[in-house]
């Protein structure tokens, strides 16, 4: 099958939407697949108001439409509600293909935390915006509920999974005050990482990641070890020192980290939302609290043992299954 995916979240891009898109591409691959992914790498870009680290594609319409007839696909899915999301939308109801969606950030949500825009005008426009998909794929259970209470359909399940030979449990890198509370992720408002580090928690608080708010937090919390963006074993190593990871997000629609870190053997401290709600999903492998700080230090005396034994059913086979059979052929 010759299958487009659209994404306006791509290389040199570093978050959990790319890793999936990636991991998956690699899968389907393998499988014999042949995969194009047009990218805001393939044009010329401008930075994201309020986060420069994204870049968006200027005028993409006609290169992409040039892209996808020149590749013939026999499925189109759009990733994303961006320039080259938007780009494609148009092109396949010109063309009259069917397509795909997926719904993996709560664009409103973060949108609201940054400029007070209103919740309800956004999911007006993404509502229209996915509502020629033939079906719009999703994380999880409750992310599949939200959407619907705002007017989605067709909505369809694909999850996620972890590469368990990269994170596992391996011997403390760092030498930092214990017990070491991590928090992975880009440095930005609507991760809402200021809740974590107000928490009244001994030890150290390690944040792992870059973004607008890196500057700012430094500055407030100049006690917190910032290690930047890490990277492969790098990342491997951090999560792997750490005794407790700490999520303090509220609007992601699953979280890969949690897995990452699941999979290193550190429980999950968490609020009792979307993402986490369904990663943890009563396992005694996290504790998810309104009081975040209880939470962390009661995940302390949970099994490391039994973090990494359920991160180990997750799978990215399973999770490349599940989206090659959400597809639709274009015509």
């Amino acid at each position: 099958m010759r299958i487009a995916i659209v994404s306006d979240a791509w290389f040199p891009q570093v978050n959990g939407v790319v890793r999936t898109l990636d991991t998956v591409r690699q899968k389907l691959v393998a499988a014999g697949h042949v995969v194009m992914v047009i990218g805001p790498d393939r044009f010329h870009t401008l930075p994201c108001p309020t986060y420069p680290e994204i870049r968006l594609a200027l005028l993409p319409g006609r290169a992409v439409g040039a892209l996808l007839d020149e590749f013939t696909p026999d499925s189109v899915h759009i990733a994303t509600e961006g320039p080259l999301g938007m780009a494609a939308r148009r092109h396949c109801l010109a063309r009259r293909w069917h397509f795909t969606t997926s719904f993996h950030t709560k664009f409103a949500e973060y949108l609201h935390a940054r400029t007070r825009f209103p919740v309800t005008w956004t999911y007006a426009w993404l509502r229209r915006f996915h509502a020629a998909a033939v079906r719009i794929m999703v994380a999880t259970p409750s992310l599949e509920s939200e959407l619907a209470e705002h007017g989605f359909d067709r909505l369809a399940r694909w999850t996620r999974g972890v590469d368990t030979e990269l994170f596992k449990p391996q011997a403390p890198a760092l030498d930092l005050p214990r017990p070491v509370f991590l928090y992975v992720g880009r440095v930005a408002v609507e991760k809402n990482i200021g809740a974590f580090l107000d928490l009244p928690l001994d030890g150290t608080k390690l944040v792992v990641g870059d973004g607008p708010q890196l500057a700012q937090l430094k500055r407030r919390y100049p006690a917190v070890h910032f290690a930047g963006n890490q990277a492969g074993e790098a990342l491997a190593r951090h999560y792997a020192a750490a005794d407790v990871f700490v999520f303090p997000s509220r609007t992601d629609t699953f979280g890969l980290v949690l897995l990452e870190a699941l999979a290193s053997g550190l429980p999950v401290a968490a609020y009792p939302v979307t993402g986490p709600r369904d990663v943890i999903d009563g396992a005694p492998v996290g504790c998810l609290d309104e009081d975040l700080a209880s939470a962390a230090r009661r995940a302390l005396a949970l099994s490391r043992q039994a973090c990494r034994d359920y991160a180990l059913s997750f799978s990215w086979d399973v999770s490349a299954r599940q989206f090659l059979g959400n597809l639709a052929p274009v015509g």
